[in-house]
């Protein structure tokens, strides 16, 4: 079997980030804590606002925090949701904008909890694409 062309094979990285911007919604909502961070490259940042971690293990440590609180995560009957994502790509690096919406109470009575924004970047690994970076703004 031949190569994909240039064109089939940026729709495919195209499709591949986009459902990894899924998966990180999915994961954060009802995924294991190495389900999620499964989607991140080795030296990721995750630019909160307030808050900015380095590297898997920071990334986890904060991710812990959050589902320790119940804010998030299994059980927290909370809900990611991303809309208008518009993904560019560039070779094995890619970058992507998206609107969020996170609604918490969804099993009795769903609240908009929070809206923003990600600006992410992905880099493409031997295991796949991967978020290397996320700025989160709020509002």
């Amino acid at each position: 079997m031949s190569a994909p062309d240039t064109h089939t094979q940026a729709v495919a990285d195209e499709l591949a980030i986009r459902n990894l911007i899924g998966r990180l919604s999915l994961n954060a909502d009802m995924g294991t804590i190495d389900e999620y961070l499964a989607s991140f490259a080795d030296d990721a940042v995750w630019n909160l606002p307030g808050s900015v971690s380095h590297g898997i293990a920071a990334i986890r440590e904060g991710l812990l925090a959050r589902r320790a609180s119940g804010a998030v995560g299994p059980g927290s009957n909370g809900r990611h949701m991303v809309s208008s994502i518009d993904v560019v790509m560039d070779g094995d690096r890619a970058t992507a904008r998206s609107y969020f919406q996170f609604v918490t109470n969804t099993k009795t009575a769903p609240t908009l909890a929070l809206v923003g924004a990600y600006a992410d970047g992905f880099i493409r690994t031997a295991s796949g694409w991967k978020l290397q970076r996320r700025d989160i703004t709020i509002g």
